[in-house]
């Protein structure tokens, strides 16, 4: 039988066809805008997310057999609030994980409620890309749309309910909602009353791996699938980019490369830092998972690239690049201020150390250098507590730059796996969906079956030690920085 991952991403969605083998039969894409009606906010149509996925299912599926069609599942990005009225029709536009509209209602759930008390209800502290202060920032400045409210929804969830008519969530998306209660994998009441939303207005909580149930009939019509093919829970992208890499189990380690940037630590045990640095939520696999994400990844390359300078030659700029470890710029990638480990929606994205010398490839290597050194902010948090780390595998889109492979294995200083297949989310929605089905007993069993690694780019002792000088320095940059941000915002 035959398996759909659908990747509900920030700028497009992406649509895999999955043998149940795990050979990749199709991958097909659709873009949509974003659009930022006020510095630092970020909001998206959530019809676009559903006439975008139908398009594109239908291309999927044109030259393959439909009827092997048994399942579909998601990864998808997370926190978005996207509120719904009683006759399930969107209330106002979608509020995005990056955007960064909810500082006072951060502080107020922070310093008012208290972090000891957040993250006693959920395992973690507010940030401002959380669905909590969404929800209670449209209280405050949008009472008419806060009173129509029937239903809070996230992303991909929107699209699971659009397929099968079911109000549904999994737990991974739900843990960083700030109303989920990671511990005992359920929502919690407290911060229900909390934010003043009542229990129906959360959909029902399913293991990622699970079936919610199936396809609209009429929707199934118009794809020619059959009715009976099972729509599964599904995960937010990092948990299912984690499933699609194999990051399943105890100790296992993904770097995501991709609009964002994340390193996710799969964990039989729950476990929570001391300063909340990390966010501690449920893993797709059943588990739990601590995981450090910065808002811009390789979305800085992208903005370099396409706004600063004016290419779409990323391989061609990267080849003027040489001397790796001996750059004297440094930049600090907050394009759009950054979660872990700061929490700081003012931080901004900053080059520091141009002189006259400077060139443009020194520019370039220091974007591509910053996220790296940015994601060993947060590996560095996650030894703190003990984890040893020797090997990551990576996805996303950055993942495809043989050069930022080697930046990021040299810099973290550990082994960075390489897979046959890097497609993350999408990969990991379909083997979610295989699960669900019964293709595969269990996720660890499917991540064993399909995910192969291909390849090991070995760290390099010397550059290592050369980029472990560097990082000292870059971890000094923010702190010094931190009051300059906050007097510009």
């Amino acid at each position: 039988m035959n398996y759909i991952g659908i990747d509900l991403g920030t700028s497009a969605v992406k649509l895999l066809l999955m043998e149940g083998s795990g050979k990749i039969l199709k991958i097909v894409s659709r873009e949509y805008p974003i659009s930022f009606p006020k510095p630092g906010w970020s909001e998206q149509n959530p019809y676009d997310w559903f006439t975008q996925s139908m398009d594109g299912l239908k291309e999927l599926l044109e030259e393959s057999d439909k009827s092997q069609v048994a399942g579909i599942s998601f990864g998808g990005q997370m926190h978005g609030l996207v509120a719904l009225d009683e006759k399930d029709e969107v209330i106002r536009p979608a509020i995005l994980w990056n955007d960064g509209r909810t500082t006072e209602e951060c502080d107020y759930l922070n310093r008012v409620i208290g972090k000891e008390k957040l993250s006693s209800y959920t395992a973690n502290i507010s940030f401002t890309g959380f669905t909590a202060p969404k929800v209670l920032w449209m209280k405050k400045n949008e009472p008419e749309n806060f009173a129509r409210i029937s239903k809070i929804m996230l992303p991909k969830d929107y699209l699971a309910y659009r397929l099968s008519g079911v109000h549904c969530t999994d737990v991974s998306d739900a843990s960083g909602t700030l109303f989920f209660d990671v511990k005992n994998r359920t929502w919690s009441r407290e911060m229900c009353e909390i934010c003043g939303i009542r229990d129906e207005w959360l959909p029902k909580v399913f293991e990622s791996y699970e079936a919610v149930g199936t396809i609209r009939p009429e929707l199934a019509a118009e794809l020619g699938i059959p009715e009976n093919v099972k729509i599964a829970a599904g995960a937010g992208d990092n948990a299912a980019a984690a499933v699609g890499t194999g990051t399943v189990g105890d100790g296992a380690c993904n770097i995501s490369l991709g609009t964002s940037g994340t390193i996710f630590i799969s964990s039989k045990k729950f476990g929570v830092d001391e300063n909340n640095a990390l966010h501690s939520f449920d893993h797709a696999d059943g588990t739990y998972h601590l995981m450090g994400c910065m808002l811009s990844a390789a979305s800085c390359n992208k903005w370099w690239m396409d706004e600063i300078i004016g290419t779409k030659d990323y391989a061609g700029e990267q080849k003027n690049i040489t001397g790796l470890g001996e750059n004297h710029v440094f930049f600090l990638p907050y394009l759009m201020g950054e979660r872990s480990p700061h929490n700081d929606p003012n931080a901004r994205g900053t080059f520091i150390g141009l002189t006259m010398d400077t060139t443009r490839a020194d520019m370039t290597q220091a974007v591509l250098e910053g996220v790296a050194f940015a994601l060993r902010d947060s590996f560095e948090v996650a030894k703190s507590l003990g984890i040893p780390i020797e090997r990551t595998k990576i996805c996303g889109g950055g993942a495809k730059s043989p050069l930022w492979k080697k930046i990021v294995a040299n810099i973290l200083n550990v082994k960075v796996d390489i897979l046959e297949n890097e497609e993350g989310p999408s990969m990991g929605g379909a083997m979610l969906a295989a699960v669900a089905c019964g293709e595969y007993e269990n996720v660890e069993e499917a991540a064993k079956a399909i995910v192969r690694v291909v390849d090991t780019i070995e760290p390099d002792p010397a550059l290592a030690a050369k980029y472990e000088e560097r990082y000292q320095k870059f971890k000094e940059i923010y702190p010094r920085c931190k009051d300059i941000f906050a007097l510009l915002a």
